[in-house]
């Protein structure tokens, strides 16, 4: 029989390039909804014919513990979150109710319907925030820096406590930033990507961006996707840093960005104090070393691949649309 996965989070980024996967692997993939007068599919468009869709909130435990009596999964990849982390300052309340008691409902889910179903939580480098060791790893302090990075925190603890105290197959990923063309508009590469294709065909002139000086270690969603995938064929549940072990600037990221379309970034790039975060997370890099020997698993995609990825793709959107208009 195919293997069953359910998938939280399944319309955003992360969602969409796991179901690919999975449904390459033979899987049978269930993605999880929230009933809402607008849900986007966009992402998962391509799939829609090949997924069932089933309809729960990580707000309700009890949607939660149904879906999974009806789908029986063999695997759960919980990816939903409330990812933003600007909007966790201004709605904490919200993120914690998400991204950090969600993770409970689900797991508390899972222990009750079936306990030998494998769980992956998705945390989050944000929770290293304030670092004290580089790179980052495993073992490192965390010392988060916002409601999100806090939020993720606790679920990934809470993901240990159940598999230490109820024997589950319960693994966290902390996957470093990752990013693709089907990252949202509100994300830091995503603004810079899609601001140089609007300047480039001529649709804006500027680009407003915060603090130039950030350093972070990205990635490609497409790659670090079959690092979740790993985790959960592992006979043990552990926890694993996913990274590339490299690190760049937002202002790298522009250079790459605006080169691409041959444009000077200088020329455009505009530094807002009001994109500066209240307490801003100055540097992260993992240590990738654990994936690597465990998994198997490296990074793919290169740093500026992964850029002229992303510009290229919103440039034949934004001339696709312009063409339209025509």
């Amino acid at each position: 029989m195919k293997k069953r996965a359910l998938i939280t989070g399944i319309t955003g980024q992360d969602g969409s390039y796991l179901a690919e996967l999975l449904l390459d692997e033979g899987y049978e993939v269930f993605g999880m909804v929230r009933r809402s007068s607008t849900v986007t599919f966009e992402r998962i468009a391509h799939l829609q014919d090949r997924i069932s869709t089933v309809f729960a909130d990580l707000l309700d435990q009890a949607s939660l513990i149904e879906i999974l009596r009806q789908t029986k999964p063999d695997e759960v990849y919980n990816l939903a979150a409330q990812s933003f982390v600007p909007t966790s300052f201004s709605q904490p309340v919200l993120t914690g109710e998400v991204t950090a008691l969600g993770v409970t409902r689900i797991l508390d889910a899972v222990r009750l319907v079936n306990p030998e179903i494998r769980f992956y939580q998705a945390s989050s480098s944000e929770m290293f925030g304030k670092v004290v060791e580089v790179p980052q790893s495993e073992a490192t302090p965390f010392y988060p820096r916002s409601p999100y990075g806090v939020a993720k925190l606790y679920g990934h603890w809470l993901t240990i406590n159940y598999r230490e105290s109820y024997d589950l197959h319960a693994t966290s990923g902390i996957l470093f930033n990752h990013e693709s063309p089907r990252r949202g508009l509100e994300f830091v590469t995503r603004k810079i990507t899609h601001g140089v294709a609007r300047i480039k065909l001529g649709m804006d002139t500027e680009l407003r961006l915060g603090n130039l000086e950030a350093q972070r270690d990205w990635g490609f969603a497409g790659d670090y996707v079959k690092a979740m995938y790993l985790m959960l064929q592992q006979d043990s549940p552990d926890d694993y840093v996913v990274s590339t072990g490299e690190t760049h600037t937002v202002r790298e990221f522009c250079e790459i960005a605006f080169d691409r379309v041959g444009l000077n970034w200088e020329d455009h790039v505009v530094v807002d104090e009001a994109f500066f975060r209240p307490a801003e997370v100055d540097l992260l890099i993992g240590d990738p070393k654990k994936a690597t020997e465990k998994l198997g698993w490296t990074a793919e995609t290169s740093f500026p691949a992964l850029v002229n990825m992303m510009v290229d793709a919103d440039m034949d959107f934004l001339q696709g649309r312009l063409s339209g208009l025509a």
